[in-house]
């Protein structure tokens, strides 16, 4: 399987900034990449785990649509385990990505998130993440049923 062919697939755009898949869905298809710190072009590249898995990514949207980014902002500046858990995910980005100093997802504020997919995406690559966790707890089924991403390794020629 070319992993990067199905990221642009399940991107709909050609994938950028692509270093490997860190974490696959039960499929076997990429759902978290690890990003390169800079593209091609030299543009930072904020997120080290990209969510890729269109179906969690819409299950993630879901939730952000449901003011989850508000909620779960304050959930982290509330419940002292949340705020242990970010303080410790945004350290840990820190180490694993010296060249960008920057928290999950690129932000700077942790008294604000600013993308549940990037904190989804950290806590299926960096199991034990509790924010990240919950998060995706959220979501109704992890998984799609169907194996959809195969569309992405279809023989193109017709044949």
């Amino acid at each position: 399987m070319d992993d990067e062919r199905v990221v642009s697939w399940q991107l709909g755009r050609p994938a950028r900034a692509f270093r490997r898949v860190a974490v696959r869905c039960v499929h076997g298809f990429p759902a978290v990449t690890e990003q390169e710190p800079y593209g091609t072009d030299g543009t930072p590249f904020p997120t080290t785990y990209y969510l890729t898995c269109p179906w969690l990514v819409a299950g993630i949207a879901r939730v952000e649509a449901a003011g989850g980014v508000e909620r779960f902002s304050r959930a982290a500046a509330h419940d002292p385990v949340l705020a242990r858990s970010l303080a410790d995910a945004d350290a840990e980005q820190r180490r694993i990505r010296p060249e960008l100093d920057a928290g999950i997802g690129g932000s700077r504020d942790r008294a604000k998130l600013k993308c549940l997919h990037a904190h989804a995406a950290f806590a299926l690559a960096r199991p034990g993440y509790e924010l990240g966790e919950r998060m995706l707890a959220e979501i109704p089924e992890r998984w799609c049923p169907d194996a959809r991403c195969a569309s992405a390794t279809a023989d193109r020629s017709g044949a």
